[in-house]
């Protein structure tokens, strides 16, 4: 009796939320978390009755989730792989559900037999050992909303504790991030590490980083042989030996980068390729190689695995570009001091006048606390103020935003706080000329926010798609 119940409880669920997630893309809506929800209402073991009818892989980490997803997806279409993926970056639970029961059939067989999850870190404890992924890729660790994930080693335990849910997932990890590599310590998983050889990125880096300098088994702080930015480079501890592990799949050299891209040189076993990245940024870098680490399993040629990262597309909100009336609009989401500060020394790199958005929310979903723009390094954009016709201040906390703005060195004339999306774009276009790019930054609900506003402008595609 109890299993026929169990039965109707799936049943009613998946049909239900289905008939939600129908609903929700008819009218418009993405429809990415609430079917979810309304699933795992019904029948709380959801995620666990669905794990066995997919091949899982799940991405988790504080930054490059969403491009790491994006890279990898394109990893599976070379192998020819059908797979379902939550393109829309709904990364909790609900979301989770709502991707998987939307390649289900009504009587619960699956449509695909591989899916690809970005997975929120806090929320990866739970979902993890209920979903039993064959493959976990961890891309860093970085303080990041501390209202909502608490102290940096917090989200770093509840990933371990996830990991530990697992123990024959294969793990793929960022071997120059202490934090990160830790994970892979001391633990029955398969193991792959990737990151940068020494000296393999031409400049020197001075940038001082709080995250993670003391060695996490006995506090000691560790020795840099070599540094990438943040706490991320050939890290050893003096005292009990800890140090950054072999790499399986490596950077060996940064042929070349602009604005726009990056050439690198890639180590994978047995092998050596080169690349040109349609993507700029250390950071989008780190993304490249935790993908064809994931290629690399699944036994793609060198020749695939060059194919699909310099026939990479940005996901939405992530360097998404559109082209309006000869101008160029780049949005880049923000939302840790980190991340901005690799987006920052991005924007060192144009050679061209442009315009400057930034967009401050503080949502649940962006963070309550925004006392993290202080510890980003704005005062890069006084720097190179010169190029910038325009900085453009928006969103909840717009306010807040141009004040960190002015403290940075930038004049309060120059600023300007716009409210209105709508009348923020407009004159974002107005201030550049033909051929010059705007830069929109905005916190993730802030980004939201301005890109319903350009989907229907623009006719960009649907955020889930």
């Amino acid at each position: 009796m109890e299993n026929f119940i169990r039965k109707i409880r799936f049943s009613t669920a998946i049909i239900l939320s289905k008939l939600a997630l129908y609903g929700l893309r008819l009218i418009g809506r993405g429809g990415t978390s609430l079917p979810g929800k309304i699933a795992l209402k019904i029948y709380p073991e959801m995620l666990s009755a669905l794990s066995g009818k997919f091949r899982i892989i799940m991405i988790t980490g504080t930054n490059g989730k969403t491009t790491t997803s994006r890279i990898a997806a394109g990893m599976l279409d070379r192998t020819g792989m059908k797979y379902i993926s939550n393109k829309s970056g709904a990364n909790l639970a609900s979301g989770l559900t709502t991707t998987l029961i939307s390649a289900i059939s009504l009587t619960g067989k699956p449509m695909v037999r591989t899916a690809l999850l970005e997975t929120d870190e806090a929320a990866f404890a739970r979902t993890a050992p209920k979903l039993k992924p064959e493959i976990v890729i961890v891309t860093n660790f970085f303080r990041d909303q501390l209202d909502r994930y608490g102290e940096l080693y917090t989200t770093l335990d509840k990933v371990r504790e996830g990991i530990q849910g697992t123990p024959e997932s294969t793990l793929i990890l960022n071997a120059d991030d202490s934090l990160c590599a830790s994970l892979g310590q001391n633990v029955p998983n398969p193991v792959v590490y990737f990151g940068f050889a020494q000296n393999a990125y031409p400049e020197d880096n001075t940038e001082i980083s709080s995250d993670a300098p003391f060695c996490i088994y006995c506090s000691a702080r560790y020795d840099y042989s070599d540094k990438t930015f943040g706490h991320l480079g050939h890290f050893s501890c003096p005292s009990c030996g800890y140090k950054r592990p072999e790499a399986q799949i490596e950077c060996t050299e940064v042929l070349g980068y602009d604005s726009l891209t990056s050439t690198i040189e890639i180590k994978i076993p047995n092998g050596k390729l080169s690349a040109k990245l349609a993507l700029p940024g250390l950071y989008n870098i780190y993304n490249a190689l935790a993908g064809t680490a994931l290629g690399h399993q699944f036994g793609l040629s060198e020749e695939d695995l060059v194919y699909v990262l310099e026939g990479f597309e940005c996901g939405f909100g992530r360097m998404e570009s559109v082209k309006v009336m000869n101008r160029e609009i780049k949005m880049i989401l923000v939302k840790n001091p980190t991340g901005f500060n690799q987006v920052l020394r991005y924007l060192l790199t144009q050679t061209n006048h442009c315009c400057v958005a930034l967009a401050l929310n503080d949502k649940l979903a962006d963070g309550t606390d925004i006392s993290w723009i202080w510890d980003a390094d704005l005062e890069i954009l006084a720097f190179m103020q010169e190029k910038i016709r325009s900085f453009l201040v928006s969103g909840i906390r717009a306010e807040d935003m141009a004040l960190r703005l002015k403290y940075a060195g930038i004049p309060e004339k120059r600023i300007k706080i716009e409210h209105d999306e709508n009348k923020l774009i407009d004159e974002a276009i107005q201030s550049v000329k033909e051929n010059e790019t705007i830069y929109l930054l905005p916190t993730y609900t802030a980004m939201l926010d301005i890109r319903k506003i350009m989907k229907e402008r623009y006719r960009l595609k649907d955020f889930w798609k």
